[in-house]
């Protein structure tokens, strides 16, 4: 059983490092590797088309530090309070290049409510099937 109460605080805390000046929507994750290092990620806009999502962040710090496997995830986003936040579609296909169908996604949303799905509930037909 996945210990999500550490992810929900690094990724409480890696929310307020996003630099949003455009959609003011903060997102915040955190990344459980199976080494039971946690990396932590925040989403980076720009006025282009080339923003960057936090798990995407999350995830290439980990890889740049040699993880390959992973646990779980856990997300937490919105404006002013936490509403639920869903990892985007092209964070998921980036995801199943690392991580298996069952790979745990949760969603920590109004300051205490989680819900988990799976990688393959969240993007059943990827690429990598």
């Amino acid at each position: 059983m996945i210990d999500i109460e550490p992810l929900i605080q690094i990724a409480k805390e890696a929310r307020k490092n996003a630099y949003t000046p455009y959609s003011n929507y903060k997102v915040g994750c955190a990344l459980l590797a199976k080494s039971g290092k946690i990396y932590s990620g925040c989403n980076v806009e720009n006025d282009g088309i080339m923003s960057i999502c936090a798990e995407r962040v999350a995830f290439t710090k980990a890889i740049s530090e040699g993880e390959r496997e992973f646990e779980a995830i856990l997300v937490v986003g919105g404006k002013e309070k936490l509403i639920y936040t869903t990892p985007c579609g092209y964070c998921r296909q980036f995801m199943s290049e690392f991580c298996k169908r069952n790979f745990p996604v949760f969603m920590c949303y109004e300051e205490d409510k989680i819900e988990q799905k799976t990688l393959e509930e969240l993007l059943p037909n990827n690429f990598n099937l």
